[in-house]
């Protein structure tokens, strides 16, 4: 099973002003196919990988080889980083549960922001960091 480039769920151009459109066919097309076309080759050299699915590598990617590591990993970073990007008009506020927990646990927005930004500053390629919940909180 070959990994591919998920389409864009919204044209090259919807998010402009924040993000232009040849920044966007550049990251997308380019950059994020790069993760794709590279996780592929680090799994066709693995044959205890193929026909698996991300989700099922990511039950021991601790253990995987680095190539299968960063390049699955900024494959399906991006997979779901294109659908959390929104066109103007269509974005929102966290809602009021996530809102209550980011100040509960975090300290409130602004410290949970400085914070996130940290996370992701050090980390490889694109300096992905995820705000999970363990142990009910985040």
């Amino acid at each position: 099973m070959a990994f591919t480039l998920p389409s864009l769920p919204y044209a090259h151009d919807a998010l402009e002003p924040a993000i232009d459109k040849a920044t966007m066919e550049f990251h997308h097309g380019k950059h994020h196919q790069a993760y794709v076309d590279n996780l592929n080759k680090a799994v066709d050299a693995d044959p205890a990988l193929q026909g698996q699915t991300l989700e099922q590598m990511f039950a021991s990617m601790s253990k995987l080889p680095k190539a299968v590591r960063n390049n699955g990993g900024g494959h399906w970073n991006h997979s779901l980083f294109w659908e959390l990007l929104a066109p103007a008009g269509k974005t929102g506020e966290p809602s009021a549960e996530l809102a209550a927990a980011i100040d509960r646990d975090l300290g409130g927005m602004d410290k949970f922001k400085e914070a996130f930004n940290a996370a992701g500053a050090g980390q490889f390629g694109s300096g992905w960091a995820w705000l999970i919940v363990r142990d009910g909180k985040l």
